[in-house]
């Protein structure tokens, strides 16, 4: 599985991800350098696992989905919701306009919000609160 490394060299003034690799359907895994600040997409659809380093966060307008698992060393934002066939970790807040899913645990320095359900095969743990404007579901514990 091929794996895309992201630069701060692939990014406008803005942020945004201006790099000639379609993160809309990759197949494969997605990994930003440290101390990008929040990368901004359109959405992410990635067939592997997404993993941004310390200082890196990930900020969507749409869905963020991942095959495996997302980790970001700053906060996971997305304006409809973020799905992981593993675990879902960031080092600040999650959020999501829709739900959060994660086949495994989610995990946040900080909060996790959802505008829907939040869904975990086994814990949800959070630094701060957890909301969810419909439910909230571990396998394990909250």
């Amino acid at each position: 599985m091929e794996k895309h490394i992201i630069t701060k060299d692939q990014l406008d003034a803005n942020n945004n991800y201006i790099g000639s690799v379609n993160l809309e359907n990759f197949n494969g895994h997605l990994e930003a350098e440290e101390n990008l600040g929040y990368v901004k997409f359109k959405c992410l659809n990635i067939q592997g696992g997404i993993y941004f380093k310390a200082g890196s966060g990930i900020k969507t307008s749409k869905e963020i989905k991942a095959a495996w698992g997302i980790e970001a060393g700053s906060g996971i934002e997305a304006g409809d919701g973020i799905k992981a066939g593993s675990g879902i970790e960031a080092g600040d807040g999650i959020e999501a306009g829709n739900g959060i899913e994660a086949g495994w645990e989610i995990k946040a320095g900080n909060g996790i919000e959802a505008g829907d359900g939040i869904k975990a095969g086994l814990g949800i743990e959070a630094g701060d609160g957890i909301k969810a404007g419909w439910g909230i579901k571990a396998g394990w514990g909250i």
